[in-house]
């Protein structure tokens, strides 16, 4: 799998993702500044990794999401190239338009910082196949800004197309209350794009691919991954 590993000004996740992506399919992947223009010939996955792009001021993802190389991104996206979010990641992919609503902050007002369960929504997609249907997982957030927002349509045509990965739950599955720690609307923690090759979420699965890290629950995302590269 030919992965591309988005840096932004303030990036600070991208050698946990690259790690994760190596471990996953066996290559490291090339590594593209934002002022390029281009994404590396062949590029199979685009990853905006978790950080502070830009600080996080002035609304986060929003600069980054203007940045030269966004165009490509764009562009791998329409022709059906997967592309990945994580943290910062899923507030550019929603300030470029690639995914629908918007990430407020959190409903407490303080940045969170600790592990939360997550619910896998399905296990059909390039992105969470090596997942079991329902399955409860446990992976680690950290953001100021994760409260998923869209109005009423928006929501209604995410759950109606099954666009929603990860919801935020407890470690019995029971969705809602305590178990959203940001707010987000219908307990949205990740969500696709109308044709499946688009993810963005606010956890980081990155961080949890070894047992000597706390867990290995974000590590099928990568593999699923790699294996639908390898069946494509």
């Amino acid at each position: 799998m030919n992965a591309a590993v988005i840096l932004f000004p303030g990036s600070n996740r991208e050698n946990d993702v690259c790690r994760a992506l190596e471990q996953a399919s066996g290559k490291a992947p090339a590594r593209v500044w934002h002022a390029e223009d281009y994404l590396p010939l062949g590029t199979d996955l685009v990853v905006l990794p978790g950080g502070f792009s830009y600080g996080d001021y002035l609304r986060c993802g929003a600069i980054a999401a203007q940045a030269p190389i966004m165009k490509a991104v764009a562009a791998h996206a329409a022709r059906g190239g997967l592309v990945l979010g994580i943290c910062n990641g899923f507030q550019i992919l929603v300030e470029s338009g690639l995914l629908p609503g918007i990430l407020m902050r959190n409903a407490n007002l303080r940045f969170l910082c600790r592990m939360q369960h997550l619910k896998i929504e399905r296990t059909d997609t390039a992105f969470t196949s090596h997942y079991r249907p329902g399955q409860v997982i446990k992976v680690a957030i950290a953001h100021g800004e994760g409260n998923y927002v869209a109005d009423e349509d928006t929501l209604a045509r995410l759950e109606g197309d099954g666009r929603v990965a990860f919801r935020y739950c407890d470690a019995q599955g029971t969705l809602g209350g305590a178990a959203n720690p940001n707010g987000s609307l219908h307990d949205i923690a990740g969500i696709y794009s109308e044709n499946f090759n688009v993810l963005g979420l606010m956890p980081h699965p990155e961080n949890l691919i070894e047992p000597i890290i706390g867990g290995t629950d974000g590590l099928p995302l990568f593999l699923s991954l790699a294996q639908f590269k390898k069946a494509a």
